[in-house]
C-alpha cells in the first residue's frame, strides 16, 4: 500500500511518530511523508530537519505558509495551501493508494480539500473531538466528512462520528497514538536534557504552552498579558519552560510577550521546539503543566502530571481527572498552582489503549487486501 502521510507541524509529527516508525519497517507499506506548513518555516524552527534526522527517505515538502498571523494571512495560507497541493495531487494521484491526515489544523484541512477531486482514499486520526475555543473544531469535523476511514482516540469519539453519519465499518476506536511515544521512546535524563537544551530540570519546573483562542470573543492580547504576568509571579518558586505557540491567528502577540519576559527574567526559558523526545522528557521531569494545549489533555495523565488548563480553547474535549480547568484570571491560575504543588497524579488516562499503531496498521492492511493492493 502506497501511503502518503501529511504533516504540517511539530505537533502532529510527534503524534504520528510511533506509527511512522512501524510502517517504515513493515514491507506491506510504501511510506512517503509530505511535510508543509510550519515544518518548512525557518521562523518556526524548520522542523522538517527532524523528519530527515529520523531516517525517513521518502520525504517531500511544500512551502505553503504565508507570513503573518492576521485573519487575512491565515485565510491566504488556506488558499495558498490548496493551490500548492492541487498541483501536487495531480502529479501524484496515480502513485498514492491512501492519504493519512490527523487532527484539526487549517493547513491540514486545505491540503486534504485539494485532494478530493482526485478521489484518493483518506484516513483521518483524532476525529470526533471538540475544542470549542478554536476554529480548529470546524476543520476537524470537515476532515472527518472528507475521510473514508476514521481512527478515534476514545469510544465516545467513535460514537460521535457515527452520530455524524459515518459508516460503522469505517470508524475504529484505537486510542491516542501519541501515548506510544511515552513508552516506546527513551526519555532523556535530567542531565541529558540539560546537555541537549541548556535547561536544568532538577529545578522545580512548570512546562507551559499557550496558544491563542481563535473562536469567540477572547482578547488574545489580554490573554497574553495575564499569562505572562502569572508566569512572572511563579518564577519566585519555579523555573518556567515555555514551548512556543502554533501558527494561529494572533499567535505573535503571545509569542512576543513570552520572549520579552524571557529577556528580563532568567527563570523563564522559551524554546521553539523540543522535539518528541525532548518535549515528553520535559513533561516527565516537570512539576506540572500550564496552558491550553491538547498535550496537557491527552498525554500528561500517563506521566502522572497535573495540568492547569486555561480558558476555552480545549473546552469540550474529554479529559482525565488530572486536568484542572480555570478561567483566564491570574488569581484563579495562581490558586490552582498552589493547590497542585508537589502532587502526583495517580489516576487513569482515558485516552490510553494498547497497541494503537498496530491496530491502525491492521485495519489498513485489511483495507489494502480488499482493494487488491499488493
Amino acid at each position: 500500500m502506497r501511503v502518503a502521510v501529511l504533516t504540517s507541524s511539530r505537533a502532529d509529527y510527534s503524534i504520528y511518530s510511533p506509527l511512522l516508525q512501524k510502517m517504515k519497517d513493515d514491507s506491506f507499506f510504501d511510506l512517503s511523508i509530505i511535510a508543509f506548513g510550519t515544518h518548512v518555516s525557518r521562523f518556526h524552527g524548520y522542523t522538517v530537519k527532524s523528519i530527515k534526522d529520523d531516517g525517513f527517505k521518502q520525504l517531500e515538502f511544500l512551502e505553503t505558509l504565508v507570513l503573518g498571523d492576521s485573519n487575512t494571512a491565515i485565510s491566504n495560507a488556506i488558499g495558498n495551501t490548496i493551490i500548492r497541493f492541487s498541483s501536487f495531487w495531480n502529479e501524484k494521484k496515480n502513485q498514492i493508494d491512501l492519504i493519512i491526515c490527523l487532527g484539526d489544523r487549517y493547513e491540514m484541512f486545505a491540503a486534504v480539500s485539494a485532494s478530493l477531486p482526485f478521489q484518493i482514499p483518506i484516513a483521518h486520526l483524532h476525529g470526533g473531538e471538540t475544542t470549542d475555543g478554536a476554529i480548529d473544531n470546524t476543520f476537524r469535523h470537515c476532515l472527518s466528512h472528507m475521510a473514508n476511514y476514521h481512527f478515534t482516540s476514545t469510544e465516545m469519539y467513535r460514537k460521535k462520528l457515527l452520530a455524524m453519519g459515518m459508516a460503522a465499518d469505517t470508524v475504529f476506536n484505537v486510542g491516542s497514538l501519541s501515548l506510544e511515544n511515552l513508552f516506546s521512546n527513551k526519555m532523556l535524563s535530567i542531565s541529558e536534557f540539560k546537555t541537549e537544551f541548556g535547561v536544568d530540570l532538577d529545578k522545580p519546573t512548570v512546562l507551559c504552552t499557550v496558544h491563542p483562542e481563535t473562536k469567540g470573543k477572547v482578547d488574545n492580547r489580554k490573554l497574553a498579558e495575564i499569562i505572562t504576568a502569572t508566569v512572572e509571579d511563579i518564577t519566585a518558586k519555579y523555573q518556567v519552560l515555555i514551548t512556543m505557540p502554533n501558527a494561529d491567528a494572533q499567535s505573535t502577540i503571545i509569542r512576543e510577550s513570552f520572549l520579552e519576559l524571557a529577556l528580563r527574567n532568567n527563570r523563564v526559558v522559551c524554546k521553539e521546539s523540543l522535539g518528541t523526545q525532548g518535549y515528553f522528557s520535559a513533561m516527565k521531569h516537570c512539576s506540572l503543566l500550564l496552558g491550553n494545549t491538547s498535550s496537557g489533555i491527552i498525554e500528561s495523565a500517563s506521566l502522572g502530571k497535573y495540568v492547569i488548563n486555561i480558558g476555552n480553547r480545549q473546552h469540550g474535549r474529554a479529559r482525565s481527572s488530572n486536568v484542572v480547568d480555570v478561567g483566564i484570571n491570574k488569581e484563579y491560575i495562581l490558586n490552582a498552582i498552589d493547590q497542585l504543588k508537589n502532587l502526583e497524579y495517580k489516576g487513569d488516562n482515558i485516552y490510553s489503549k494498547s497497541g494503537t499503531s498496530h491496530s491502525i496498521m491492521n485495519v489498513l492492511k485489511e483495507v489494502g487486501f480488499k482493494s487488491n493492493v499488493k
